[in-house]
């Protein structure tokens, strides 16, 4: 018997061996998936988080939308009439405004750029340049909110 046994052995210790390795290459393994699924709960939290941020943000994009229709009329009205009680309540309406993110686009003689104008006409003047402002443009936080209606120049030949 102790011969049977001695013979063995290293079949024996082979076989352990061989089971370490496979037991070893299992813990690389989920220690690899753990380290994964960490990450990437890590970055669902990231996500979350701006997109709740975001959420907050731009959440009252339609209110600010509907006070931005009437800052227009209030800037029609002013080419029209003067009135001191009407320039204080739009530079008031400008500063709760800029409070809430929203930034007025700069058109006046600035090249067009089609992500914050939209041209309604080109007219004689200089090439790709806004001529004229019909409607302003706004931006909630640097993202477009509502686009600047433009004359924008052209040269004729």
């Amino acid at each position: 018997m102790d011969d049977k046994n001695i013979n063995q052995e290293p079949k024996i210790k082979k076989r352990q061996n061989k089971q370490v390795e496979e037991l070893e290459q299992k813990i690389r393994v989920l220690e690899d998936q753990l380290k994964r699924a960490v990450a990437d709960y890590i970055n669902l939290e990231k996500r979350t988080e701006e997109e709740k941020r975001d959420t907050i943000k731009y959440g009252n994009k339609e209110l600010l939308l509907r006070l931005l229709s009437g800052l227009e009329s209030l800037f029609l009205a002013e080419k029209y009439i003067e009135d001191n009680g009407l320039k204080v309540t739009i530079k008031h309406l400008r500063d709760v405004l800029k409070e809430a993110g929203v930034e007025q686009i700069e058109t006046a003689g600035r090249e067009f750029d089609p992500n914050f104008m939209e041209c309604i006409e080109t007219i004689e003047g200089k090439e790709n340049i806004v001529i004229e402002e019909t409607r302003p443009g706004f931006r909630l936080y640097g993202k477009l909110l509502k686009p600047a209606q433009v004359k924008v120049g052209k040269t004729t030949v």
